[in-house]
């Protein structure tokens, strides 16, 4: 079986292509001073394919982050996905971004991403617990019950450590949780939906 794993929601982009047991490319793309990571999306899913010897209708399974991060991002992923998926007729299987960062680490992990507005995303106790105002977070920061993975932005607010501030293996952890959930989802691409725990905003 071979994944082709992607992500542009968070501040890099990271692409992998693997089988279940071994990864075969691993890719980080960071942004231009006059591009986006994700405008570099299909160029580098063409890259690592052709590395590898390996074409479209080889692939059996698409995975992607579906939020929350950047809108521009979350779209695009979301976008490319089904339509390979469906040209492809493969399975495709999406994965929160709050997921993926609450790998890093193991024990008790408490993710909050910046939601702006006073508020952010978070997941703690192995689920996405949704928007939630800083001050409500910070309490449950205070009973020393969690390990904190954040951004750079709400870091010194929040304290625990920023996931921008080190080279970790997203886009290989996204693949892994990919693999773990094909035993549990039907991977139908029709039903992979952006995941927009606050609207987009207008305009």
């Amino acid at each position: 079986m071979k994944i082709l794993a992607f992500d542009t929601c968070l501040d890099k982009m990271y692409v992998v292509l693997r089988t279940e047991d071994r990864i075969l490319s691993s890719e980080i793309v960071e942004n231009t001073d006059s591009k986006y990571h994700s405008a570099f999306l299909i160029s580098t899913i063409s890259k690592i394919l052709q590395e590898n010897n390996v074409e479209p209708k080889d692939l059996d399974v698409i995975g992607i982050n579906i939020g929350p991060g950047s809108f521009t991002g979350i779209r695009a992923c979301t976008t490319v996905a089904r339509v390979m998926a469906q040209q492809l007729n493969i399975k495709a299987i999406g994965v929160s971004s709050l997921e993926i960062l609450s790998k890093i680490k193991k024990e008790n992990p408490l993710v909050a991403l910046d939601a702006r507005k006073n508020k952010a995303y978070l997941w703690c106790d192995g689920e996405i617990k949704g928007a939630i105002e800083l001050e409500e977070i910070q309490q449950l920061i205070a009973t020393d019950k969690y390990n904190v993975i954040t951004d750079d932005r709400l870091q010194k607010t929040l304290g625990g450590i920023s996931y921008q501030q080190e080279k970790y293996p997203l886009g290989e952890i996204l693949s892994d949780l990919v693999i773990k959930k094909l035993k549990t989802s039907s991977g139908n691409w029709a039903e992979l939906m952006p995941l927009y725990i606050q609207p987009p905003p207008m305009g």
